[in-house]
């Protein structure tokens, strides 16, 4: 074999430059797509900032999305009700998200679970006893929860701490029937001092995917560019 047929590229390198490129230029669409639903996202949250609540029961019947959508319903004895904890970190602290489940009297839900807010470690017990009888109707955010992935600890459910808001596990461990497939994030009423703090909106989302997406197809346009000049090299050799 003469020195010029050493130096010709082969088959499997150009296939693994392929490869690479393909998955490079994938990574970077779907960064795009990932703009795309966190500009709506983004939307709806300063849209709720002005929006006023509504019966929870009129976007239930409606088939609304139930994503960032301020509603209002009657829970008088939430303070009382049993309290799960979800593992969180507040301002690098970390502590418990606390949840509850409140009945519901239409159709096609039975109740819906309220994520009463956050309290430190150190006082989750104290925050955990019930409180008094609530006045007026509650208020919250509905969210829908964020799926776990291969790095989120397993819900230790016989001990009370949960790491993935499972709906359908959380609820059933309440013994509320038929949940609703979003969380209330609760605004009101407020909770007494040492009470959980709520955190129904988040104040500051990231988004960066634009950055990511122009660095994903910058990496595919340099592996490009070094592929090319390779072959022009070992063109003119």
């Amino acid at each position: 074999m003469s020195s010029v047929e050493r130096r010709r590229p082969g088959v499997g390198g150009a296939i693994s430059v392929a490869i690479c490129l393909v998955i490079l230029i994938g990574l970077g669409v779907w960064q795009l797509q990932r703009l795309r639903w966190k500009e709506g996202v983004l939307a709806r949250v300063a849209a709720l900032q002005a929006a006023r609540s509504v019966p929870l029961d009129t976007v239930l019947r409606n088939g609304s999305d139930l994503d960032y959508v301020r509603v209002s319903f009657d829970c008088p004895d939430l303070e009382r009700r049993p309290l799960l904890r979800l593992f969180a970190v507040r301002d690098g602290q970390p502590g418990y998200r606390l949840i509850t489940a409140c009945p519901l009297s239409d159709e096609p839900f039975d109740s819906v679970l309220v994520d009463r807010g956050f309290v430190a470690t150190d006082s989750s017990a104290a925050a955990m006893q019930p409180g008094q009888p609530g006045i007026g109707p509650v208020v919250g955010i509905l969210r829908k929860g964020d799926k776990s992935n291969f790095v989120t600890p397993a819900n230790r459910v016989a001990e009370n701490l949960w790491y993935s808001r499972d709906t359908a596990a959380m609820a059933s461990a309440l013994h509320a029937a038929k949940p609703v497939p979003a969380f209330l994030m609760l605004e009101h009423p407020a909770p007494a001092a040492g009470g959980p703090i709520p955190a129904p909106v988040p104040a500051d989302i990231p988004n960066r995917h634009l950055e990511y997406a122009l660095t994903w197809f910058g990496l595919a346009a340099a592996l490009v560019g070094v592929y090319a000049a390779m072959l022009f090299r070992r063109r003119r050799d």
